[in-house]
Order: structure tokens, then C-alpha cells, then sequence
């Protein structure tokens, strides 16, 4: 089923970087395609006849030798014939956070052996934060790989999308009927490539028993399973609002300080992303709470709902909104705005000096503008949009979702 290795979008950001000296770094949640990527890049490159190296570092001999040192690892590529003094080798290394110290020895890589491009994954910001340190400073670049954006959705689906070309009703209808699929199941790629509904939740619930609970578990040091598993519940149920610590503390009976650091680990490992609100000190203006969104809606389900639905609820829909954006715009330049009054826009998407409200309602005829014109009017914008899948698109304002 995953023999097929299709082309992901980031793809053509990282080949700017193949022919420079940085080390180039892929950071993601597992299950998200890193691998596949790699794999990717690495059948590229041997058609463009370089010599290529992919190491998966799940492989404990492997580990063992780069954990040895430098040389250790340069004796490994001579005798498996990938090491040239005349010509460059690409060394692709999967899970690059399984070693002791990745920082010294991409560092030693970097700084004494430019015969070697060095292309690694790593599958926690979070560890790979803790062990990178600041001499790979201008040594790296990196690239955030989040599960598929629906472009890549229904290029995985083998589906014809052209944005600019898209003038039927028949057209419009087929592409809102797999955005509700990719709404109710997500974009794991293994998920979409999987037909079959009961086997989806099925792989959905092996992806948060053996790596969210798993992975996350180990990193936070979780003391009481049972209490965390219920945290990941709630924070599940309340994807797209306002996140109280406070509140989530005493619902799920953990410490203030335990939360907190649960949820800066849940951050860092790509499950949740905490959306800060947008403001200029306007006086009514005043929700310092961040809102809360999990980065795969169909996870999100799995997590809060126990099993996969067959119509979409509104927060669900607008988790899946949230991640599009991300993937098209940079998680860093989303937020949300919201007074004292709880006028409320779902997100403002920032990018140089343009401002953008957004609002999100699954039938467009829910849309108030009274809202967002109290927000233009204050900061000065004219332009808004509001994404939805039903209903009539009165003006260019309206937008279906991958028309974001």
C-alpha cells in the first residue's frame, strides 16, 4: 500500500538547499512522512547519479558506530563503499535524536568533512532542542514536516486539482466530498492511503497508543498514566478554544506546573499547537489564553470521541482549518482575536504588514459580519474571509477550503 513514495509540497523547499553546505534538518511528529521524504529525495539523487547513504537510526548497530565518533562512522561509509574523497556523498539519517550527542557529531560533520551532505529527521523538536546545542548555529537549516496538506490529500488520492481551474459544479462537489473525508479522518498519510474506515481508526489508535502516549510519556516523565491519558482527552475535546490551565489542572486533578509542562512536551513533539491572540492594545481587547488546536483532526476525533465520525462537527472543522493554514502559511503567523465583550474572529493570519481576519463556519450562511467589520474598521482593513463547505459564496470574500 505505501510502496509508492509521492512527492510531498516541502519537497521543493529542501532541493534549494541540496547543493549548500547546511545541514538539513526535518522535524516532525511521527508518522507524518519523514521517512518517506527522505526516501524521496534519496531515489532524486540517484537519478541524478550522486552517491546517497539513507541510514534509519531505529537500527541500534548503526547508532552504536556514530555514537563512536566521527571517524567511527567515516570507516562505517568506506567499508559499505559510500565514501569518495573526489566526489560528494548525501547522508540521509533517519531519527537523528537516538544519538547521544547529534550536536558534536553533525558539528565535526559540518566544520571537517564538506565532502559529506548530511540531510537528518528528527521526530521531537523537543529532543532535538535538547540536544542540539548553540555550535550548529549557521550549520543547519530547517524544515517543519506536518501531516498532508489536502493538496497533497488528493495528490495522494491520485485526483486531478488545479486551483486556477476549477469552473463546474461537478468539480466543486467531488473536491467538498473529499474535504470531508480529509476533515473526518485527517491527513496522516498512512490514513489516506488506507480505504478501509474501520482499519483508518484502527491505525489512528496505534499511531496515539505507540507513539503519542508512548513517546510523550517518556519524555514528560508521567507519573500517573491514567490522569495524563485523560488530560490528552480533554485537551482533545476543546481543540479550537480558549485553553484555561487553571481549569484543565483541576478537571483532570494535575498540578498546575505538570500541565504546563505536559503541555509545552505536546507542543514540541507537533501533537497540539497553542494559538496566541493577535492584538494592538486596543483597550477591549483582552484574552491573554491561548486557544488550543491539535494538527490532525482525525487524531483529534480518535482521542475525544473514540472512533471516527461520519459527519463533521463544527470545532473538528475548524481544527482542520487551522491545519491548512499552518501548512500554507507558517503556524508562527497565525492567532486569534477576541474582547472583552467575546466578539470573537476564529483566526488572523499575519504575514509582513497584511492583516487577515478569517472566520470559519462549516455553511456560510451562519456568517455574521459584525464582527470583522468592528475589527477592519478598528485596525483599518477592508479585506476578510470566511471559509466554509455549504451553502451560497456571496462574494469573492467567500472561500472554499482549499481556496485559502
Amino acid at each position: 500500500m505505501l510502496n509508492k513514495i509521492y512527492k510531498r509540497d516541502i519537497v521543493e523547499k529542501i532541493e534549494k538547499y541540496l547543493s549548500t553546505n547546511d545541514i538539513v534538518v526535518l522535524l516532525g511528529a511521527r508518522q507524518v512522512g519523514k521517512t518517506y521524504i527522505l526516501y524521496w529525495l534519496r531515489d532524486y539523487l540517484k537519478d541524478k547519479n550522486e552517491t546517497v547513504y539513507y541510514i534509519d537510526l531505529e537500527d541500534s548497530r548503526i547508532v552504536e558506530i556514530l555514537d563512536f565518533g566521527v571517524e567511527s562512522f567515516l570507516n562505517h561509509l568506506r567499508e559499505e563503499g559510500f565514501l569518495s574523497e573526489n566526489s560528494k556523498t548525501f547522508v540521509l539519517i533517519d531519527e537523528i535524536q537516538y544519538l547521544k550527542n547529534p550536536s558534536s557529531f553533525l558539528k565535526l560533520m559540518a566544520d571537517h568533512h564538506k565532502n559529506i551532505k548530511l540531510i537528518v529527521s528528527g521526530s521531537s523538536s523537543f529532543e532535538i532542542k535538547n540536544k542540539f546545542k548553540d555550535s550548529l548555529v549557521g550549520r543547519t537549516v530547517n524544515f517543519e514536516i506536518f501531516n498532508l496538506s489536502f493538496k497533497e490529500f488528493l495528490r495522494f488520492k491520485k485526483y486531478h486539482f488545479d486551483q486556477k481551474q476549477i469552473f463546474t459544479k461537478k468539480k466543486k462537489e467531488e473536491l467538498l466530498t473529499f474535504f470531508k473525508e480529509y476533515v473526518l479522518y485527517g491527513g496522516y498519510p498512512k490514513i489516506v492511503l488506507t480505504v478501509d474506515v474501520i482499519k483508518k481508526e484502527k491505525y489512528l489508535q496505534q499511531i496515539i497508543d505507540t507513539y503519542i502516549k508512548k513517546d510523550i510519556r517518556d519524555l514528560a516523565m508521567v507519573s500517573d498514566i491514567h490522569k495524563f491519558n485523560y488530560l490528552l482527552e480533554v485537551l482533545a475535546s476543546q481543540s479550537g478554544q480558549l485553553l484555561n490551565v487553571t481549569e484543565l489542572a483541576n478537571t483532570c486533578r494535575i498540578a498546575k506546573q505538570t500541565v504546563e509542562r505536559y503541555l509545552f512536551i505536546l507542543e514540541n513533539t507537533y501533537v497540539i499547537k497553542m494559538v496566541r491572540p493577535y492584538s494592538k492594545n486596543i483597550r477591549s481587547e483582552i484574552s491573554k489564553m491561548p486557544k488550543i488546536f491539535f494538527y490532525d483532526s482525525g487524531l483529534m476525533q480518535v482521542l475525544w470521541l473514540k472512533s471516527l465520525q461520519k459527519e463533521i462537527i463544527g470545532n473538528v472543522f475548524e481544527t482542520s482549518i487551522f491545519a491548512e493554514l499552518v501548512k500554507k502559511y507558517n503556524k508562527e503567523n497565525i492567532f486569534y482575536w477576541r474582547t472583552k465583550d467575546k466578539r470573537e474572529i476564529d483566526f488572523i493570519l499575519k504575514q509582513k504588514d497584511n492583516i487577515l481576519p478569517i472566520e470559519v463556519k462549516l455553511n456560510f450562511e451562519q456568517f455574521n459580519s459584525n464582527t470583522i467589520k468592528y475589527f477592519n474598521d478598528n485596525y483599518g482593513l477592508k479585506d476578510y474571509s470566511v471559509v466554509g463547505m455549504k451553502g451560497e459564496l456571496k462574494n469573492q470574500n467567500y472561500l472554499y477550503p482549499w481556496e485559502i
